[in-house]
């Protein structure tokens, strides 16, 4: 199985949301010795996490695909116009997984995505409104055609299910390591 994941949000260090995503691909490289991987990686100026490039280097069965696109491109592309797939940047995958910030769609691949948390939908006084905007569209793509989704608490799957109507069989929480 080809497994594709968005790593993009891994330049972002030291966050929260950089950090788990960072730790879930290297133990996923870890442990997982039969698929392989394509992790699709995007920014403008920044490179992914130095333990992801790494993690790769070590292993033969996984490889990042790097592009020079902003985030700002990739969410008009992919959360407002919705265009694009991601098979279209990196070729044929069985599974894409996204993170944070935008929604591609896909030919063929079966999607699941992380949620971190609902703070645009909870505490919207808190976030600005470009964020705000732009987790909505990507959290009502998510919604329509992820199949499955992974929360990082408890609290975060009763939201998933609460606020976007998500079906709680597709969910399942995964806890940041320590």
């Amino acid at each position: 199985m080809i497994i594709g994941i968005d790593i993009s949000q891994t330049a972002y260090q030291n966050t929260g949301v950089g950090n788990y995503l960072t730790n879930f691909v290297i133990n996923l490289l870890e442990v997982d010795k039969i698929n392989k991987y394509i992790l699709f990686f995007s920014s403008l100026r920044a490179n992914p996490s130095p333990k992801i490039t790494e993690a790769v280097s070590k292993n033969p069965s996984a490889v990042i695909k790097r592009f020079k696109l902003p985030p700002t491109t990739l969410n008009l592309l992919w959360n407002k116009l919705h265009v694009m797939p991601i098979e279209n940047f990196i070729g044929k995958v069985d599974i894409f997984i996204t993170s944070d910030w935008t929604e591609p769609p896909a030919k063929k691949a079966r999607k699941g995505t992380i949620i971190y948390d609902l703070i645009v939908y909870k505490y919207p006084e808190e976030t600005a409104e470009k964020i705000i905007k732009t987790q909505k569209a990507k959290l009502s793509w998510v919604k329509k055609e992820s199949d499955f989704v992974f929360c990082i608490s408890d609290s975060t799957k009763e939201d998933a299910k609460e606020i976007l109507g998500i079906n709680p069989d597709k969910i399942r929480v995964i806890y940041p390591g320590v």
